[in-house]
């Protein structure tokens, strides 16, 4: 007699997705080699997620739901720091499919419990409505960006290969741009927890002068 399969279900399905996603990449990803992967026919996948498109999101919430929201401090900008800290924690822990959970607009209660937490951190602060939004917007492009460049550099960006390194820094001092060749041993390569530290230390002192400003104005 032949053991019963394991039943098959949404969660075990998106998990699976993932995996291949973390092992393949994004462009790796079929509905064959994930059914392959779950044991089924990939006609069976479809009672479980309508398309790849919806894997595609499934995986994304997979990850955000990996964010662990902080516990507010009563300090909006340290508050505010704890929740990027957070979503960075999330988006690295899965390098392939960080581009997902940072391109990706998701709308379940997982995703946009960050996004309400945010917001009432920067109107707590006394942001308007309006201007909280543009706030965190600002925020989320940093996060973006930072993020991406951190998941998808390569190991001579990353500091890892310090014979390529080397040959960019050289190439930046050989270069006619003054400039250039002056931060050469900066631009070489990328520490990207110092990195990350500067511009978000950055962003919520411009962002402490704006709602001092709007206060004033108030």
């Amino acid at each position: 007699m032949k053991p019963a399969r394991a039943k098959v279900t949404r969660e075990k399905v998106l998990a699976a997705a993932l995996a291949l996603v973390e092992e393949n990449g994004v462009q790796g990803l079929s509905m064959r080699k994930l059914a392959a992967a779950v044991g089924v026919e990939a006609m069976s996948l479809y009672n479980h997620v309508p398309n790849k498109d919806a894997v595609i999101d499934g995986i994304a919430e997979l990850v955000i739901r990996g964010m662990v929201l902080p516990e507010p401090t009563g300090d909006w900008k340290n508050d505010l720091r704890g929740l990027a800290d957070a979503f960075r924690t999330a988006a690295t822990r899965y390098p392939h499919a960080a581009g997902l959970v940072l391109t990706r607009q998701l709308g379940s209660d997982a995703s946009l419990a960050g996004t309400d937490a945010a917001l009432s951190v920067l109107r707590g602060a006394g942001f308007g409505a309006e201007e909280a939004v543009h706030a965190l917007r600002a925020v989320l492009a940093f996060l973006v960006g930072t993020v991406l460049r951190e998941v998808e550099s390569g190991p001579a960006f990353d500091g890892d290969d310090p014979e390529a390194v080397a040959h960019r820094r050289a190439e930046l001092v050989a270069s006619p741009f003054p400039a250039l060749a002056e931060s050469a041993p900066f631009l070489a390569s990328c520490d990207h927890d110092r990195e990350y530290e500067f511009g978000l230390e950055l962003l919520l002192t411009a962002l402490e002068t704006r709602r001092t400003q709007s206060s004033q104005r108030g």
